[in-house]
């Protein structure tokens, strides 16, 4: 076995990169990184340097993916309601027995499926 500990970056597609940066930054909260202008592609820091979000501007066709970002558990409902003023369409939260967690889901601008996880101790 390979002894992974993570996973550190993930890429995401996105038809409107300007529209997914407000999204990412500014509901988010996700740090710029480093802007590849030629590539139109957008690095992102998500919770400090524990991982990346890489924003690829393709206006092309491709699947929707679903990616979960860790939050505490003490957060998950000022996250839901963070989200809710900011206009997210948001699920109630979510009892997940089989991790003993608790989850939010709600979409990106491009459809992508997105979850905040807070797993509990």
């Amino acid at each position: 076995m390979l002894p992974l500990k993570g996973i550190y970056e993930i890429a995401v597609r996105v038809k409107d990169l300007a529209r997914a940066e407000e999204f990412y930054k500014n509901v988010l909260g996700l740090k710029e990184g480093l802007r590849d202008e030629r590539r139109k592609w957008l690095f992102l820091y998500a919770g400090g340097n524990a991982g990346m979000v890489v924003l690829q501007e393709d206006k092309g066709d491709w699947p929707t993916q679903h990616f979960a970002f860790t939050v505490s558990e003490a957060d998950i409902s000022a996250a839901e309601e963070i989200l809710k003023d900011k206009g997210v369409a948001v699920s109630a939260p979510v009892v997940h027995e089989w991790m003993n967690g608790v989850s939010l889901y709600f979409d990106d601008p491009d459809g992508h499926a997105l979850e905040l996880i807070a797993l509990r101790s």
